[in-house]
């Protein structure tokens, strides 16, 4: 590819006040309005009392602030792209992002809170919309993980230098829900000071998490994975409590060692994986394995109510250098590296120990959230950035459900993807009789599914069971 024309003979004028950016917020928005975002923003979302009016007419701010992240906004000044002179025909009521800012600075936690509780109505509201989460009434997986953002400057409140060291951060807590046909959608995110603990608030946070999950999916089996970090009686506790199991990696203690100890030479089950995977220990490229069960009990010096019954389920590897481990550790362990992962469902072995791998899906909204809106956290106030993450998480869930209705190929897609196909698509407007019609680039090589998109948004909901 190279240009038709040298750059002396091209001339550049910002005069066309019919040409639209971003074409695919029409259709984006017109979901979000008909699965009844604004409506759930009034009703939840109160901010009385703030100077300067901060918290009026938060219906227009936050659609507005949604927009702009569905548009690949990662910051406040970049919802400016909104307010081109084309946005003005199609859309109404755009807030400035001095307006924007000013909004967000005037959260507070309890305000925070009010924007989760659409978060999960919203989530409700989508899949009663779209097939988002295929197959849902059989099978449901919540995974857990946190994450760190880097943050810079010393005006940002809660900002620490926690385990990536030497730089500043702060620490959201993310659950995920998928299906084993669908990508993950965000049922939750908390925003958490640079130093927290991974599992601070982990148990709480999942409670409310799975309460919005069996409203979706009211009588499927549900599986709450996480790695090590949230292996912790409160955490199983709570899955239990809404009829949930676990699969959670225990890492090395005591307990799991003596177990794995005792399981008989014969009870490994070789295997080799279809596709290989990086251990994490060591950065290795792992293709054979040997894996067995044994029966446990986790937690087992708490009280009966904390107790949790089910299986370990060991992944041994070989290891390449015997000579590394420790002259305390058994013969068994120098031998062989474990992965042992407690399981309460009643998968058999290898299929719980391949979903319990799977749980990496989730590195996969991490990924997409600092591709978009999460690449930066842009006020210095705490709760404006945890604001600004709950918006990321409508706004992720929202372009998901678009991907969705375009095309097979776009509802696996990343959302970055979603955003370069079919919502950062220029077109011209043209109005006649009260109607307007969009002229897209010719020859688009995605125009099949924007116009699924499109006719989507036109047909009536699904109906429901």
């Amino acid at each position: 590819m190279q240009s038709s024309h040298a750059a002396s003979r091209v001339d550049v004028v910002f005069d066309e006040a019919n040409l639209l950016a971003d074409a695919g917020l029409v259709p984006v928005l017109a979901l979000a309005e008909q699965t009844s975002l604004p409506e759930l923003v009034a009703e939840h979302v109160a901010i009385l009392g703030a100077a300067n009016s901060a918290g009026a007419n938060p219906v227009a701010k936050v659609m507005s602030l949604v927009a702009g992240m569905s548009a690949g906004a990662d910051s406040i000044a970049d919802i400016d792209r909104l307010r081109q002179t084309g946005n003005q025909i199609v859309f109404t009521r755009t807030r400035a992002p001095s307006t924007l800012g000013t909004f967000l600075r005037a959260f507070t936690h309890g305000h925070v809170q009010q924007l989760n509780r659409v978060l999960r109505e919203h989530l409700v509201a989508l899949c009663a919309r779209v097939d988002l989460l295929p197959d849902a009434d059989q099978l449901v997986f919540v995974d857990l993980d946190s994450t760190h953002r880097r943050v810079y400057g010393y005006a940002k409140e809660g900002v620490a230098v926690g385990r990536l060291k030497g730089k500043k951060t702060l620490h959201p807590l993310i659950a995920s829900v998928s299906t084993p046909t669908a990508r993950p959608v965000v049922a939750g995110i908390r925003l958490r000071k640079g130093r927290a603990a991974d599992v601070r608030g982990a148990a709480r946070f999942l409670a409310e998490t799975l309460t919005v999950v069996r409203r979706i999916a009211p009588h499927a089996r549900i599986v709450v994975r996480a790695d090590s970090k949230f292996y912790t009686a409160k955490v199983a506790a709570t899955a239990a409590r809404y009829d949930a199991c676990v699969s959670l990696t225990t890492g090395t203690n005591p307990d799991v060692t003596t177990a794995i100890a005792a399981i008989p030479a014969d009870a490994w089950t070789p295997i080799r994986y279809p596709d290989a995977f990086v251990d994490t220990e060591t950065g290795e490229l792992v293709s054979d394995a040997e894996v067995a069960e044994v029966g446990y009990t986790a937690f087992a010096s708490k009280p009966a109510n904390l107790q949790a019954h089910g299986r370990l389920i060991v992944r041994r590897v070989k290891r390449k250098n015997p000579e590394s481990v420790g002259a305390d550790q058994g013969e068994l362990f120098t031998v062989w590296r474990h992965h042992a992962v407690f399981v309460t469902s009643p998968f058999p072995m290898l299929q719980a120990e391949g979903q319990h791998r799977d749980h990496a899906i989730i590195e996969q909204v991490i990924a997409d959230a600092a591709a978009s809106a999460l690449a930066h956290l842009p006020s210095g106030v705490f709760a404006a950035n945890a604001a600004w993450a709950v918006l990321w998480a409508i706004s992720h869930n929202l372009t998901r459900a678009a991907g969705t209705l375009a095309s097979t190929f776009h509802a696996r897609a990343t959302t970055a993807t979603i955003r370069a196909h079919l919502i950062g698509v220029p077109a011209r407007i043209a109005r006649s009789a009260r109607r307007l019609t969009l002229h897209l680039p010719k020859n688009w090589p995605w125009q099949a599914a924007w116009k699924g998109l499109h006719a989507a948004v036109h047909r009536p909901a699904r109906p429901t069971a």
